[in-house]
């Protein structure tokens, strides 16, 4: 599909889409409770999907009620001989520890650019908790077969805290009991603070944390699971969009979001503040209008999904923006730094990658162009609020990217006033 986005100016008010990181962990949650959980504001991203296909096919029940669905669990009892993750990286790095509950061979695939992000984690770690695994020279499809037997390991956690999340998750649901899970440079802490809230609210047993070094589970805790209510919050990662469209194109006003989440991706209000962007935060809403905007210095390490809408606000801001963390965005749906430096360069807005820094010549003025999304969501997304303040048109190529983490992503720049064909 190709879109086109006119330069437009916005107005109005919007409510964030529910957060495919919060709904995801809420599904595998849900599953390893074995329990019933009624879930309010439920995600329906491609990502989101996926997720609740995995838990059916390991043995959840799910019906929808309006705008609420339930999800009926008794544990991890496949009735699936395989499960696919479509491009989600989040569901393929969490869900595979918990297939691993189960004595019941699995094999675990995706589509897109998953099938060549790198799987090698498991095929070192797995091992050692009693797990036969078979990959495709460190790539999917995985087979997989258990049970897991929660042990003391370390994990290399500079690659994604994704694959923390599924082991926690594991180790709670088969109840380990005086272990540690011990992590060396574990990025993406806000994450890992994300997976422990969902957990708590779900009655797993929470594991001490040692400062993000490790993770251990007390013999003497015990939690009984039981029915319960869960509300997707806001998506900061889809909604950073929005709110960089905001301080672009605005005013508007962005509704839904939890100014006290754990989402690591809250972090782009830090970014926005520091651009000189007009922003006023409320406890039920953010307002954004249109300021000069200065170039500024932001270390993305820890929330490295921020660099498209970053690098969408850098391109008006006057001078030189610097973003740290590049080297986290090699293993996304593209490599996004290449990718965000060569269709931002169509667009006239150059971009210099030096080791671990991004910096963007911003101020220069946004040029009509014709991108491609290089089938990544963000990729697609940042290009269209780029668009609206451009010199004339944005076309983006297979542009429906952004049906992965944020189907409504162009209606609602269009309830907003923005021009897209």
């Amino acid at each position: 599909m190709k879109v086109t986005v006119q330069p437009s100016s916005l107005s109005g008010s919007i409510r964030a889409a529910a957060s495919k990181s919060s709904m995801q962990r809420a599904c595998a949650a849900a599953l390893v409770s074995g329990a019933t959980t009624t879930v309010i504001n439920p995600g329906h991203s491609n990502d989101d999907e996926a997720a609740k296909d995995i838990i059916t096919r390991l043995g959840a029940v799910i019906e929808k009620a309006g705008e609420e669905i339930t999800i009926s669990s008794s544990g991890v009892k496949p009735v699936a001989e395989a499960i696919n993750c479509g491009e989600s990286g989040l569901s393929i790095r969490m869900f595979t520890p918990i297939v691993a509950m189960s004595e019941k061979t699995i094999t675990i695939n995706g589509t897109g650019s998953l099938v060549t992000r790198p799987m090698d984690f498991f095929d070192e770690i797995l091992p050692q908790l009693g797990v036969n695994i078979q990959s495709n020279g460190g790539k999917l499809p995985l087979q997989v077969t258990g049970p897991l037997k929660p042990g003391n390991i370390t994990i290399d956690g500079s690659l994604s805290s994704q694959f923390l999340t599924g082991l926690l998750m594991a180790y709670a649901a088969s109840n380990a009991s005086d272990v540690t899970i011990t992590v060396t440079n574990l990025k993406s802490k806000p994450y890992v603070d994300l997976t422990l809230a969902v957990m708590k609210e779900f009655g797993l047993k929470i594991p001490v944390n040692n400062n993000y070094e490790s993770f251990y589970f007390d013999k003497n805790e015990a939690v009984n699971p039981s029915n319960r209510t869960y509300t997707v919050e806001g998506d900061w990662s889809g909604a950073a969009f929005l709110l960089v469209a905001g301080v672009i194109a605005g005013p508007i006003t962005v509704k839904g979001l939890d100014v006290f989440s754990t989402q690591a991706d809250k972090a782009i209000l830090q970014a926005i503040m520091s651009s000189g962007g007009g922003i006023s935060i409320e406890p039920t809403h953010i307002e954004l209008r249109p300021l000069p905007l200065k170039a500024f210095h932001f270390n993305a390490t820890e929330c490295p999904d921020l660099f498209p809408p970053l690098v969408a606000l850098a391109s008006y801001c006057e001078g030189k923006t610097v973003i740290e963390g590049a080297t986290r965005l090699t293993h996304k749906e593209s490599n996004r730094a290449l990718t965000l430096q060569e269709e931002f360069g169509k667009m006239g807005i150059k971009i210099e990658l030096q080791d671990d820094l991004m910096i963007v010549h911003g101020g220069t003025g946004v040029r009509a162009a014709k991108t491609h999304s290089h089938h990544d969501h963000r990729i697609a997304m940042a290009a269209a609020v780029a668009a609206l303040k451009a010199e004339g048109a944005v076309e983006i190529e297979e542009a429906e990217a952004i049906n992965k983490s944020y189907p409504d992503f162009y209606d609602h720049i269009r309830k907003l006033g923005g021009i897209i064909h």
